[in-house]
């Protein structure tokens, strides 16, 4: 392997592979990058058995060849380089780096102690505006919770169907449901729907949610990979493959209200300010009072601690229906207004 690459594009490709490289003790190959230079592209990968990630440049590549190196290790050292050109030649199982003053060699491992990352079929597949989907997906990626007894709640469900993909989280305390629409150029002929990890939602936001341009998610039974194109080809610039959670989603749509007897519309960011106040004296139980009064038009917020004090605030909004007190945890309701980047929200109540 010999080839040569400006240290600002190596530095990229390397903070986006580096997120899937585990600190394993029982399998120490996954502490690792693989490096591979084929036909004038050089390709990183990592994995942690989960979840996969494959990073694509365009190089001027002299001698083809594989070796992986640590991770942090090899990521740590590019940031420090220059900001200039980089040559790398591998000579038995060492890399050997040199970029201005520096010249560097790295103890490598053999390609071939590294996971293969699965390969899916690309048959079904959907193009996803990335800012959106990613936005949408930012939005309910923190509620899941971790369980043994229960891992479909662990992760995001989605639902695609012809023209919407639906994203629904939830911890069995909250619930949260996000609407994307799509636009037609999906090739499934039916409604799709899985659970994603939560890390994996996570991932995608932060690896894809600055990119510009489309997503191309392709699916399977148990796996899922999404690819993001280079601009000056077709060819995939980023690649990411998850494993799935078995199991059923829950049918969440039926716990939700079909009816209301209150409702208001409030300023978002009031609310919030006004429900971060009340939290100050919420005590140990996180709780807050809210009284929507329809007849005047306002929503009362009330908290006590025996500990720090009592707190009453009032915000004006668009009521209708009947009067009603109801208590919340502080924490809860801000997930969700925070979650929510409209500048009104909705409240409706059924007692």
């Amino acid at each position: 392997m010999k080839f040569s690459i400006l240290q600002e594009k190596l530095k990229e490709g390397l903070h986006i592979v580096e997120r899937a490289a585990s600190k394993s003790l029982t399998l120490p190959i996954l502490n690792n990058i693989l490096l591979s230079e084929e036909k004038n592209f050089l390709t990183i990968s990592s994995t942690d058995l989960e979840i996969g990630i494959r990073w694509w440049a365009l190089i001027k590549g002299e001698q083809e060849g594989v070796i992986t190196v640590p991770a942090r290790l090899f990521s740590y050292f590019i940031d420090l380089l220059p900001s200039e050109k980089i040559s790398i030649e591998v000579k038995n199982d060492t890399l050997f780096v040199t970029c201005g003053n520096y010249k560097t060699q790295i103890k490598g491992t053999p390609a071939d102690e590294f996971p293969i990352i699965p390969k899916i079929p690309k048959d079904e597949f959907v193009f996803i505006d990335a800012a959106p989907f990613c936005q949408g997906l930012s939005q309910v990626a923190d509620i899941p919770t971790h369980s043994t007894t229960r891992p479909e709640i662990s992760g995001v469900y989605f639902l695609f169907q012809k023209n919407l993909l639906t994203v629904a989280a939830t911890d069995s305390f909250r619930l949260t449901e996000k609407q994307i629409p799509l636009k037609n150029d999906a090739t499934f002929k039916k409604e799709y729907s899985f659970i994603l990890p939560q890390k994996t939602a996570k991932e995608i936001i932060t690896i894809f949610g600055e990119k510009e341009g489309k997503i191309k998610m392709y699916f399977s039974p148990n796996q899922i990979m999404l690819e993001l194109p280079m601009e000056e080809t077709d060819h995939p610039s980023v690649q990411l493959t998850s494993r799935l959670i078995d199991g059923e989603y829950p049918n969440y749509k039926e716990i939700i209200p079909p009816k209301h007897t209150t409702r208001i519309t409030v300023r978002r960011d009031e609310f919030i300010n006004q429900i971060k106040t009340a939290s100050l004296f919420s005590g140990k139980i996180n709780e807050i009072k809210l009284t929507i009064n329809p007849q005047v038009s306002t929503i009362e917020i009330e908290s006590r601690s025996a500990e720090s004090g009592e707190h009453h605030s009032s915000l004006s909004g668009k009521t209708e229906g009947e009067t009603i007190e109801i208590s919340f945890n502080h924490r809860f309701l801000l997930d969700g207004l925070l979650g929510i980047k409209s500048a009104e929200v909705l409240f409706e109540f059924n007692g």
